[in-house]
Parts: C-alpha cells; sequence; structure tokens
C-alpha cells in the first residue's frame, strides 16, 4: 500500500485522494497545511492519521513515501525539490514548475535521487481517449492542422472584477489562463503532435497583469495548431483535428468525454469511450504501478516517456509566455 501524504486542502485534492482510494493502491496518512487545525478537518474524513504544519518535518516523515503536491504553482518547484531530496516520489498538480530552469534542477536532483520519482498530474494524458486520438492522428493520411478549445469562467475571477488578487490571478503565484488551462491543451499538442517548431502567444490580460485569456499559435512543418483558453469566460466550441478529408472531433481537449471521427460525407464514427466519474483514477493506477513496480521494463519506459513529455511541455509554455511577455518573479533566479 502506498502511503500518501498530501499539500493542499482544495476540491483538486479531495478528487486525487478518491481516486487513489479507489484504486486501492494508496493509503492516505498524513495531510499538511498551514495549520494543523485546517490539515486534520481535511484529513480525519479521509482516513489520515498524521497532521503537519511544518515542511520539514512533513517532508521528513517515516508514514509517507509518496507526495502529492496541490499548492499554489508557484510552491510546486521547492516542494517537489524537497521530496525528491527526502528520497520520496512526488505526484505534483499541473503545472509541475513554472519555467524551464527550475525543471531542469528537479531533473539533476532526481539524478541525485535514483530511489525517487516525479510525477506531473497530467490526468488526461492517462485516460484511453486521449491514446484513442493519438492512434487516429497516427492513422491520418494527412495532418492539417487543429483547433484546441479550452475556456471555463473561474469563479475566483468576480474576485478580480472586485479588486481583488487571488492566487491564480497573480503573477507571485504564476497564476494566469497558460497556466491552469492552457495545461491542458498544451499536453494534447505535444502529446499528439510532438513539439512546434515555433510558437506565439497572444494574451488577453487582466487587471492583476496575468492572462485572464489567449489565444496560442503553434506552428509545425506542415499545419499549425491553435489552442483558444480562458478563465474570464466560458466556451461551449468543440475541438477539433483537421485530416485531408477526415476530422476527429472532441467535446473538449481537456475532459476528452466525447470523441468522434467524421469522414467526408459527414458521417460520425464514435472512436472514444464514456470515461470514468473521477477523472483522476487512470492516472493513479498509472503512477501507482510504476512506484509498486519501477524495475519493470514497461513501467520504466513509461515513467520516463511521462517524465520527457512533462518537460517539453514545460519548456512549451515557458516559451509561449515568453512570446506573450509574461513573467513571474521565479524566472529571474
Amino acid at each position: 500500500m502506498i502511503k500518501l501524504g498530501i499539500i493542499g486542502t482544495n476540491w483538486i485534492t479531495q478528487q486525487f485522494v478518491d481516486a487513489a482510494h479507489a484504486t486501492k493502491k494508496y493509503q492516505l496518512t498524513a495531510v499538511y497545511s498551514r495549520t494543523t487545525e485546517k490539515a486534520k478537518q481535511f484529513g480525519e474524513k479521509n482516513g489520515a492519521t498524521g497532521f503537519f504544519d511544518n515542511l520539514t518535518d512533513f517532508f521528513k516523515s517515516e508514514t509517507i513515501d509518496t507526495f502529492y503536491i496541490a499548492s499554489p504553482n508557484s510552491l510546486h518547484f521547492e516542494q517537489a525539490k524537497q521530496g525528491i531530496e527526502n528520497d520520496k516520489n512526488v505526484i505534483v498538480e499541473k503545472p509541475i514548475v513554472s519555467n524551464i530552469k527550475q525543471m531542469e534542477i528537479l531533473r539533476q536532483t532526481l539524478e541525485e535521487h535514483p530511489q525517487a520519482r516525479l510525477f506531473e498530474a497530467a490526468r488526461q494524458v492517462h485516460q484511453p481517449n486521449f491514446k484513442v486520438v493519438k492512434g487516429q492522428v497516427a492513422m491520418l493520411d494527412r495532418v492539417q492542422g487543429a483547433t484546441l478549445t479550452y475556456m471555463k469562467y473561474s469563479s475566483r475571477y468576480d474576485a478580480v472584477l472586485a479588486g481583488e488578487t487571488p492566487n491564480v490571478f497573480t503573477l507571485n503565484f504564476a497564476g494566469g489562463a497558460l497556466q491552469d488551462l492552457g495545461v491542458y491543451v498544451a499536453y494534447d499538442a505535444v502529446g499528439w503532435f510532438g513539439m512546434p517548431d515555433d510558437v506565439a502567444y497572444y494574451p488577453t490580460l487582466t487587471s492583476t497583469r496575468v492572462d485572464g485569456k489567449g489565444v496560442a499559435i503553434l506552428r509545425y512543418p506542415e499545419f499549425d495548431v491553435t489552442l483558444n483558453i480562458g478563465k474570464t469566460s466560458n466556451s461551449y466550441l468543440g475541438s477539433e483535428i483537421y485530416g485531408l478529408k477526415d476530422t476527429i472531433v472532441m467535446d473538449n481537449p481537456a475532459e476528452l468525454g466525447n470523441v468522434s471521427i467524421r469522414d467526408e460525407a459527414g458521417k460520425e464514427t464514435v472512436i472514444g469511450t464514456k470515461p470514468a466519474d473521477n477523472p483522476m483514477i487512470s492516472e493513479a493506477e498509472d503512477f501507482a504501478r510504476v512506484i509498486n513496480d519501477p524495475q519493470n521494463e514497461l513501467n520504466d519506459r513509461d515513467y520516463w516517456t511521462w517524465l520527457d513529455l512533462s518537460q517539453n511541455v514545460n519548456k512549451l509554455l515557458y516559451n509561449l509566455r515568453q512570446s506573450g511577455k509574461i513573467v513571474f518573479p521565479d524566472d529571474a533566479q
């Protein structure tokens, strides 16, 4: 049984804990929060018995062998590094870190602590329909581009409109649309088409100077991919990948609830399957498979494939930010 410790007590942490418990391969043993009271409030209802308000003690605890980190974006790097340095496995909610340099340091730290494993919780990569789309793209006679749209109004934007500065909409905490919903479509693009040759990002900034929404153009040798992302409005557009006469159609490139292909006559064939009610179950299963048997050849290959993909997505997001002239404080370090 994997002994799980978590940082973060919000809804996404609860969803991961539920998924982990559903696999019957994890046991939540400890919770860190800024106050012990808050850690207990979240942890006791989920079966935890250890509660921490000191990060050093938390990462050194022998009651934990795997950490799940869902703190504000700007804290991911230092916390992930501290977990690895204690020879523990670390699962970090997306985005894994804020810039290329931080990712390189984590890779170096992993080399110094070979018993540790590092995962980015990019859930849709582990879902069956992501792999279905990847396989269908490979079968197209010719790829002529794609349009991937993920725009969902954030409840925290109400606070911005009221003159407040919630973490997810501040530069200091590495917030904004690209670092949130943009991670999903970046994973889709890199996972299905590889790294682009050139990129451009056209952000619409909020009053807090982060991107509330934006359009990214990824240039490949023979086609372009357009990413439409936003946290300040809702979009109900589907997403598409264009072949020569066939088109792969998705309801949502992050959820991938409905995936089909339309032929030149417009006939639709469903190629996806119904996702699990909890979209994090697939990633929790995959992470447990690697953690429990890291020397298995297939598990080892999958692990490094995911880590390389995570590093490429991190590079893409950083390059898009540079194009859009969005600079985080950590970029200067």
